[in-house]
């Protein structure tokens, strides 16, 4: 796939404006799909179409949702974007060491999450990503604007797609996508609470490291139902008589 496989995902945008720029500027670099989660503006009104120019078809194809997990849908890679650092468990990348990595074939389709204008994207809406980018900026001022933010990402995966011949890919077994890891993830937590490995209130914060493992793991679609698989026959091993 190309470039057209990325979508630019924003969680809780609250500026027409920015929303109409960012359209253009994934038009500039001929990318379409862009999903905004939960906005808080009309994204459709006089002031992000103004902006947007000749990308309004953009606009117009944007498809909005509710959550997070609903924008990632079909996706087998995320990058998020952060300004501050976190303990991710994973390194801050620089957009042209990190966006590449979404380029490749098999990675597709693959999504680039962008937080809220004032405060970002929050740890737990960070976990559904596997990668972490921050674009470096002066120490003085450090915080971007978000369609800049966009403009500068679009801009280098523009060119490394331009430069680098992407991948084909020629392995059977293709990632996972993230929902199928999510799913996999809830049956997972549910055992580990059932049999005390987990606790209620402890749960979440455990389950983030589970999640840094397989997100490393890069988990392909055959992988995650033989975890499935075992994580049934435990389920089941529990209920016989004897064996709990």
């Amino acid at each position: 796939m190309s470039i057209s496989g990325i979508k630019i995902i924003l969680v809780e945008p609250a500026g027409p404006l920015n929303i109409g720029s960012i359209a253009r500027v994934m038009k500039n670099f001929a990318l379409h799909q862009l999903v905004l989660v939960n906005p808080q503006c009309d994204y459709l009104g006089e002031e992000a179409t103004k902006m947007a120019v000749h990308a309004q078809d953009v606009l117009e194809s944007a498809v909005s949702v509710a959550t997070l997990p609903q924008a990632l849908q079909g996706c087998k890679r995320a990058i998020a974007t952060t300004a501050r650092t976190r303990d991710l468990n994973s390194p801050l990348q620089s957009p042209r060491e990190v966006l590449p990595w979404l380029l490749e074939a098999s990675a597709q389709p693959a999504a680039l999450i962008f937080g809220r204008e004032d405060r970002g994207l929050s740890n737990e809406e960070l976990n559904y990503a596997q990668k972490f980018m921050r674009i470096p900026t002066d120490a003085g001022y450090a915080s971007l604007n978000l369609a800049s933010a966009v403009a500068i990402s679009c801009y280098e995966l523009g060119q490394f797609a331009k430069n680098h011949r992407l991948e084909t890919n020629t392995d059977d077994n293709e990632l996972a996508s993230l929902e199928v890891v999510e799913a996999y993830y809830k049956q997972l937590e549910s055992l580990l609470l059932s049999i005390e490995y987990l606790y209620p209130h402890t749960a979440s914060s455990r389950m983030e490291k589970f999640r840094q493992l397989y997100n490393r793991a890069q988990l392909q679609t055959q992988e995650v139902a033989m975890l499935r698989g075992i994580l049934r026959q435990m389920q089941w091993a529990l209920t016989q008589p004897g064996k709990s």
